[in-house]
């Protein structure tokens, strides 16, 4: 699967354009799923459980003067999880294409922190009723539960897992969708497909060089990046 590009816009090859399926930035993010039955978060999955997720850009993050976050929209049988419903222009950047998938913020189960920073969390109280997940816990209302992480990952669905990534800061998280175009993962081990190769956030340059190592011997198809478009990583993606 490949990257082409339609002027300033980047879409996924071989995914159909549906209209009204696009992102706050008109590119198409589709991807098909199949059901499951499994409740988000329930714990590890057998490989005879694992189908595919459709996974949608919601909006396009960038770092400057300005800042915002990409966000995700993940599917996966009764999983519907927002990663990062972080800083935007405005909330529409996010409700907005929701609203043209069929989904309202009432119907989102899950919220995913890649970490704490509040350009990746400010509009989280989108979600009144979601479960929201970090490195440490899944927290509704008034409970905490602790997460259970086994090597690393815990489940939330037989086609989405999160993985433990510490670079950018020591709690990241890094999602892992599987796809019918190949694993997609969502980080913020890269700001974009450019790096920076020094990020200037993270404390520790070797462990997120480590993180990086560990998300590429995953071969993806597409990174989807804390401040940019996905991309398809290359030998030139920075370590």
């Amino acid at each position: 699967m490949g990257l082409r590009t339609r002027g300033d816009l980047t879409a996924f090859t071989g995914v159909r354009s549906t209209p009204g399926l696009m992102n706050s930035h008109g590119a198409d993010r589709r991807y098909r799923c199949r059901r499951h039955d499994r409740p988000p978060g329930s714990g590890p999955f057998d490989e005879r459980d694992a189908v595919t997720a459709q996974l949608n850009v919601l909006t396009i993050g960038y770092a400057g003067e300005r800042v915002a976050g990409t966000v995700v929209l993940i599917r996966d049988g009764d999983l519907i999880a927002v990663v990062d419903p972080g800083m935007v222009a405005n909330r529409s950047r996010i409700l907005d294409p929701l609203r043209d998938l069929g989904i309202a913020a009432a119907d989102v189960t899950d919220v995913v922190f890649s970490h704490h920073h509040p350009d990746h969390t400010l509009n989280a109280a989108l979600f009144a009723n979601a479960r929201f997940h970090d490195f440490q816990a899944i927290y509704q209302d008034d409970v905490w539960l602790d997460r259970d992480i086994t090597d690393d990952v815990s489940h939330l669905s037989p086609s989405v897992r999160l993985l433990s990534t510490p670079g950018h800061t020591p709690q990241d998280l890094s999602t892992l969708v599987d796809t019918p175009d190949g694993l997609i993962v969502c980080t913020h081990l890269w700001w974009t497909r450019h790096g920076p190769a020094d990020d200037p956030f993270a404390p520790d340059r070797g462990l997120l060089r480590a993180s990086r190592k560990s998300i590429l011997s995953l071969r993806p198809a597409q990174i989807v990046p804390g401040h940019g478009e996905p991309f398809a990583p290359t030998p030139d993606t920075p370590l």
